[in-house]
């Protein structure tokens, strides 16, 4: 699992993920110093290390590097996720109350990426995924009404 970025780590990858394409320092350097000032060593040392820790790949271009992610922000976010999940005590509860934090979009979001893995896996291949039961109120019935032809 990798460790999580630093703060400046984060604003450099960030600036790798999003151009999706080989960067220079220089590149990287001009856009950060629209927020903040810093020095083009500091940009050329996080950037080492991120190759050191493998985060990106260079290649030498001349007396520069072209820096490339080596995956992308998505992997990162996923392996921070599965690490926190899977040192908690209770994954189930850790799940419950992760996902009674998100918001609607992010609960969509999150059904639409489990129709894909279900998908992908061959389990829903052959039919459209059930819609999913609304969620029981109290002293309601758990069962649904069937629907014809079922």
């Amino acid at each position: 699992m990798p460790r999580p970025l630093g703060e400046l780590e984060d604003a450099v990858m960030t600036r790798v993920w999003q151009w999706n394409r080989p960067v220079t320092v220089r590149e990287v350097l001009e856009d950060l110093q629209q927020e903040r000032s810093i020095a083009y060593t500091t940009v050329m040392t996080v950037m080492d290390n991120l190759h050191q820790k493998g985060w990106v790949r260079r290649e030498a271009e001349g007396r520069a590097y072209r820096y490339t992610a080596v995956s992308t922000r998505a992997a990162y976010s996923a392996a921070l996720m599965n690490e926190a999940w899977s040192t908690s005590d209770n994954p189930a509860a850790a799940l419950v109350a992760f996902f009674g934090m998100m918001s609607a979009e992010q609960r969509e979001a999150l059904r639409d990426a489990v129709r894909v893995v279900q998908y992908d896996d061959g389990s829903g291949a052959d039919a459209a995924p059930e819609p999913a039961a609304p969620p029981a109120v109290e002293g309601e019935s758990d069962e649904r009404p069937q629907e014809p032809g079922r």
